[in-house]
């Protein structure tokens, strides 16, 4: 399980990225395309293009984190209506862990694929 803190700073690309890259090519997308420096702590958020996948970027000070979340069905909720000029949008770390477990942001539920097991 992930936590993420209230003072950590989330950017998503708003345009799909090829999740073939990994550290490297990640790097770069972030410094060319979003315009932000990797080394600032910030996560840096990317999806393929059917959205049932998500690569996040993270500098923990001593190196690079590539975290890596592959949907076996559906797709993850991307925010709409977003100012892609930019090429990214800023969410809050809660908004982030609602999204990775499935919370639609647009509404404040469960994706209709998404179901916890009862144990």
């Amino acid at each position: 399980m992930l936590s993420f803190t209230g003072s950590l700073k989330v950017y998503l690309a708003t345009e799909p990225a090829d999740l073939r890259k990994s550290f490297n090519g990640l790097y770069a997308l972030t410094v060319n395309v979003l315009k932000e420096k990797p080394e600032t702590g910030a996560l840096f958020v990317f999806t393929n293009r059917r959205r049932n996948r998500v690569k996040i970027l993270n500098w923990d000070g001593t190196g690079l984190w590539v975290m890596t979340k592959r949907l076996e069905k559906g797709c993850f909720s991307w925010p709409r209506g977003v100012d892609t000029k930019k090429g990214k949008f800023s969410l809050s770390p809660e908004a982030l862990a609602l999204l990775l477990d499935g919370v639609d942001l647009r509404n404040g539920s469960f994706r209709p694929w998404y179901q916890r097991d009862e144990k």
